[in-house]
């Protein structure tokens, strides 16, 4: 991102509202090193959130195989299911609990199916170019899990002797004691079982930073001996992560900043400093996770429509063309989901045309065959394109072995005229009208409220 940066300076130096750059610490000054490339496969790749049990009114893994077709249309490579797992019933929120509670680490939840209906859908998804990864919750379990009685010396405990959550709030789980080295093989092993035994491609790893990074280390070390390029993506955003743990890492800041600009609380001076920021602790062989909404964000924090509104679309965009980006889709967002989805209920996702199906398929489609959108080192450089509305317009360009992608997104309420300079782009394609435009020197848009363009050739 060294182009970013360099023009960046300028940008900054020449504007009455300078970026003021965040201090980090110490330890993270020096960005984190990766030892060889990262796994080739998923170079151009998306990532797609499965919630099984609100997915189809059956809540079944065949009935959510059933998608399958449609998701391979859309263009999305990556499933990430999440906790497969049978849920505890001690201390259980709600009627069904939450998957986050995991009662027995290998096997599945029988209100999903058996290990053979899981063993189906992997390898249809594997038919179809797709992949599959698990949610692994290695940080806490459910309070009947049989371990408590076979080692409790493995589960956190007060002055008082007694178990504890890992928080009060998650009252239906139990802390794990990560001193305790059984602990780690236990758990090691229960990871490479779903490896060897439903040939799964890797894992979301629940409240990563919760648990010591030497353990996540081992486990990666030890998945590679079973599948050498299998994928690691933690709930974490610390660079040291990517220390062979982790090839990817959730993006929560910039979400956090995209929710409040949509607000009017911050503003792209504030995606700026973030993106600065970004470049100065992680490696490109980072990859970044970057969404507009999860599972915690809908259910918990609100839907994409409260949250953001009418930026939504534009900052779907970002998630897809920012840099080292890989975009997470949570499932009903090509739906127009526009409810918080129950976390311990049955609460089924409406299926039904919308344009956001389309739109999600352009992206995603144009991300898997354009070079200068793909991911960490595959992709080219963000340069910043300096135009006459720098306070509310971000926009740039990238380039990879003559792909090329010109973004243009107003990040404001406010409709603008904007003029780009410096560019001299020729005849390029836009995505969402299918037109091909001249953009010559001096090039002019008129952009509505949280309006975007992208043009590619």
């Amino acid at each position: 991102m060294i182009r970013y940066l360099l023009i960046l300076s300028v940008v900054v130096l020449a504007s009455c509202n300078k970026v003021q750059k965040e201090p980090v610490e110490d330890k993270q000054q020096v960005k984190t090193e990766i030892p060889g490339d990262p796994i080739e496969w998923t170079k151009n790749l998306n990532i797609y959130e499965v919630n099984i049990r609100q997915f189809t009114k059956e809540g079944t893994f065949d009935a959510f195989a059933m998608h399958l077709p449609r998701l391979q249309e859309m263009g999305v490579k990556i499933l990430w299911l999440m906790p497969i797992q049978p849920i505890g019933i001690e201390k259980r929120k709600g009627s069904l609990g939450s998957y986050y509670s995991i009662k027995d680490y290998t096997d599945v939840n029988p209100e999903f199916g058996t290990m053979v209906d899981l063993k189906n859908l992997v390898d249809d998804a594997h038919d179809r170019g797709m992949y599959v990864i698990l949610d692994w919750v290695a940080n806490h379990s459910a309070w009947d899990i049989d371990l408590v009685e076979k080692h409790p010396e493995w589960f956190t405990r007060d002055e008082n002797g007694n178990m504890i959550p890992p928080v009060p709030d998650w009252s239906d789980v139990v802390d794990f004691n990560y001193e305790e080295k059984g602990l780690w093989e236990y758990m090691i092993n229960a990871m490479k079982f779903w490896v060897e035994e439903a040939n799964i491609d890797g894992y979301r790893c629940d409240v990563a930073g919760e648990v010591p990074l030497e353990f996540w280390q081992q486990a990666l070390d030890e998945l590679q001996k079973i599948k050498p390029e299998v994928f690691m993506l933690a709930e974490h955003e610390s660079p040291d992560d990517h220390n062979d743990a982790f090839h990817m890492t959730y993006g929560w800041e910039m979400h956090h900043i995209m929710n409040e600009m949509a607000k009017g609380k911050m503003d792209l001076k504030d995606l700026h400093a973030y993106f600065v920021k970004e470049d100065s602790l992680y490696p490109q062989e980072a990859y970044r996770m970057h969404f507009i909404t999860n599972h915690d964000e809908n259910s918990w924090n609100g839907t994409v429509e409260e949250r953001m509104g009418e930026a939504a679309e534009a900052f779907a965009v970002l998630s897809v063309t920012a840099e080292q980006s890989m975009p997470l889709i949570y499932n009903g967002q090509e739906a127009g989901l526009n409810k918080r989805l129950a976390f311990f209920e049955k609460d089924e996702i409406e299926w039904k045309e919308h344009p956001m199906g389309k739109f999600y398929e352009k992206l995603l489609k144009l991300k898997l065959k354009n070079e200068a959108l793909w991911n960490g080192i595959y992709g080219g450089d963000v340069e910043l394109i300096d135009n006459n509305k720098m306070d509310n317009v971000l926009s740039f360009r990238r380039e990879m072995n003559g792909d090329k992608v010109l973004v243009v997104l107003n990040l404001s309420k406010e409709s603008v005229t904007v003029e780009l300079a410096n560019t001299d782009e020729g005849e390029l394609k836009d995505l969402f009208t299918g037109e091909r435009v001249e953009i010559n020197a001096k090039h002019k848009e008129e952009l509505a409220s949280w309006g975007y363009r992208l043009y590619h050739n």
